[in-house]
């Protein structure tokens, strides 16, 4: 990975400041929720806090949670070097950095024993941490690593099936340490991931049906913004019988409110509909991660 050659602009200062923002929320959330509460978070914070807990108890050795999530997303960082944006890499050595460092260093008291608001309340603040990062070119790592590189193949999210994942590493510790914990778990990962998917655009995909009178011109603006196809279709308005084009194409949902400004601005009178698409089979292009 080549620092030296990456250019940094604005952008990166602010995404550098939202990332040590989310880190600290991370932090306080595991700290005020998931150690009260003896949880166990997905991904690797999960794996890091079940393998900590196990030296500790069968073998009496002494490794922290922060060594072990650091490690483990290290590792997983190497694998995915070449394949995914360079800066997009560092911001998430970042970001697991600094949450292990936090993690380790902020201590924070119980606001409650109550185990359904710490599973709630810990979830939300767990997921919104993670939104954050994932909205500023970072992920938290780990299965993050995993899910994106899906997501890419797939053009569909796939927080469902690192779900499913999650719940094998709950398997473990509830068989180990108890099912109300594990149970309890799996109510703050469900909520994590929630909210993760709400606040996560990326790759999630809205097809666009555009009748207008303009259909040259918009194809060029929406070109200058992403690099889908679109379709042309010539069509005739059965109450007014005048021929009009339609325009049939399929973008991100982080696109979708500036190609709907530009379509708009060209023909303020297009009529457009948009539809969730839960999956594309075929030739769709996908932004590489910075």
């Amino acid at each position: 990975m080549h620092i030296a050659n990456m250019n940094f602009t604005k952008q990166d200062i602010l995404n550098v400041f939202a990332i040590v923002i989310s880190t600290i929320i991370y932090a306080c959330g595991f700290n005020v929720f998931v150690r009260s509460g003896n949880l166990f978070p997905g991904g690797f914070a999960g794996l890091s806090r079940l393998i900590s807990m196990v030296l500790s108890d069968a073998l009496h050795i002494s490794i922290s949670f922060s060594v072990i999530y650091f490690v483990l997303n290290a590792l997983v960082t190497l694998r995915v070097l070449k394949k995914t944006g360079h800066k997009f890499i560092l911001y998430s050595v970042l970001w697991y950095t600094l949450s292990s460092f936090f993690t380790g260093v902020i201590h924070l008291p119980m606001i409650t024993e109550d185990p359904i608001l710490i599973s709630v309340f810990g979830g939300l603040i767990n997921g919104f941490a993670i939104g954050i990062a994932l909205r500023y070119n970072a992920s938290s790592g780990g299965t993050d690593f995993v899910a994106i590189d899906l997501s890419m193949k797939l053009n569909r999210p796939t927080w469902n099936y690192i779900f499913g994942f999650n719940a094998l590493v709950l398997i473990c510790a509830g068989y180990l340490y108890g099912w109300e914990r594990a149970l309890y778990s799996i109510i703050f990962q469900y909520t994590s991931k929630e909210v993760v998917g709400l606040m996560h655009e990326r790759y999630k995909i809205t097809s666009l049906h555009v009748v207008t009178d303009h259909a040259d011109e918009i194809c060029a603006a929406v070109f200058r913004i992403c690099r889908h196809g679109i379709t042309k279709v010539q069509c005739v308005g059965a109450y007014s019988n005048q021929e009009h084009e339609m325009l049939f194409m399929s973008v991100n949902n982080n696109q979708l409110k500036e190609v709907q400004k530009c379509i708009q601005e060209i023909d303020p009178h297009a009529f457009i509909t948009l539809n969730r698409v839960e999956r594309i089979i075929g030739n769709y292009y996908q932004k590489p991660l910075d």
